[in-house]
């Protein structure tokens, strides 16, 4: 289903979308001069959730119940008293860093590398005690962070427990049983700036996301620090494939009914973090990552030197249509995956995610 509606959460507000005739607009902005580091598009009754990283005063939640006319303030997730003596980063919410849902629970990773589930929207959270107690959290670390940040949630459609996440650096993790237990689910990926001999370890490898093929939910796709990774049997083992102009990203989105097609914002890895030759494209596989083309129609080729992040590339539930938000508040559409771009604003603040909804 072609969808009308979207969001971009930015440094400075969270603007809603809307696609009239002549394509999308800016209709509203909600907390302007806010960071939003997150949102969580509408379900069927309207409830949403926006999550605010406000430095000095800390990380908040707002929830709505009108699909974002009016929003009020619930509740945090929150850390356990932290042991004295306890080895890891502090037990403190430094950043909600992701927001999805699975049946009737909504689940939020953090920096630090938590995850918590709420049964009642977003007004009550409580931590996943496995994940957090897990023996192998104590060898994840910060890549851009100080902390681990757990930013990648996949939910199973085709099982209400089951859940894989994405934490950098801490590789993935899957539960099949609703969180009470955890397994890895980084066999194949690879981390070069680990030392050779650790470089396949599982528990140490960054995936920047992780994106499900929601009709073949077995399909995975990975964009990694170090390159471009496909699972077939639902993270159990990933296979490296290779695109040009460049493997090195952020986003992934993967195509909701074909499991052969995700799109990818590659850039030059590292010290630069821009666009290769300073043009900006988006790569597609159509065939499962044999091979991928580049989509530069409507991009700008010149001098640009826009970074997306992580969550700035989505795909709506057709198949067919793209968001895409930049470091440096650019904001592009595609109606036909990527064959052609349209600017839908040029002056936005930096902009951390895009949602449709």
């Amino acid at each position: 289903m072609t969808q009308d509606r979207a969001w971009a959460a930015t440094r400075k507000g969270l603007f809603e979308l809307r696609r009239r005739a002549g394509g999308w607009r800016i209709e509203n902005v909600s907390f302007l001069a806010d960071p939003v580091s997150m949102l969580l598009p509408p379900d069927a009754s309207g409830r949403m959730l926006a999550a605010l990283n406000l430095g000095h005063f800390g990380t908040k939640l707002q929830a709505s119940d009108d699909a974002g006319r009016t929003w009020r303030e619930v509740g945090v997730p929150t850390f356990p008293p932290q042991a004295e003596g306890a080895e890891g980063p502090a037990w403190k919410l430094l950043q909600i860093w992701a927001l999805e849902r699975a049946g009737d629970t909504v689940w939020a990773g953090t920096i630090p590398g938590g995850l918590f589930a709420s049964r009642d929207g977003g007004e009550s959270w409580q931590i996943n005690e496995a994940l957090w107690h897990e023996p192998k959290r104590l060898g994840w670390f910060g890549g851009g962070n100080d902390a681990p940040a757990l930013h990648s949630i996949c939910p199973d459609p085709r099982h209400s427990g089951e859940l894989l996440l994405g934490i950098s650096c801490g590789g993935a993790w899957r539960t099949t049983d609703g969180g009470q237990t955890w397994g890895l689910r980084a066999k194949g990926m690879r981390a070069d700036f680990m030392p050779p001999e650790q470089a396949g370890e599982e528990n140490v490898q960054d995936p920047h996301l992780i994106a499900r093929c929601r009709a073949a939910p077995d399909v995975l796709w990975c964009q990694h620090h170090n390159g471009i990774f496909k699972s077939v049997d639902n993270g159990a083992t990933w296979t490296e494939l290779k695109a040009e102009p460049s493997s090195f990203g952020f986003a992934v989105a993967a195509h909701p009914g074909d499991p052969d097609t995700a799109w990818f914002a590659p850039a030059v890895k590292d010290e630069r973090r821009i666009p290769v030759d300073a043009a900006l494209c988006v790569t597609r596989t159509r065939d499962g990552g044999q091979t991928f083309e580049a989509l530069r129609t409507g991009l700008p080729q010149q001098h640009c030197y826009d970074l997306i992040f992580r969550h700035g590339l989505a795909v709506d539930d057709s198949g067919d249509q793209l968001l895409m938000g930049s470091t440096t508040g650019g904001l592009w559409a595609s109606p036909d995956a990527g064959d052609h771009w349209q600017p839908v604003s040029q002056h936005l603040p930096p902009i951390y995610a895009v949602k449709f909804g």
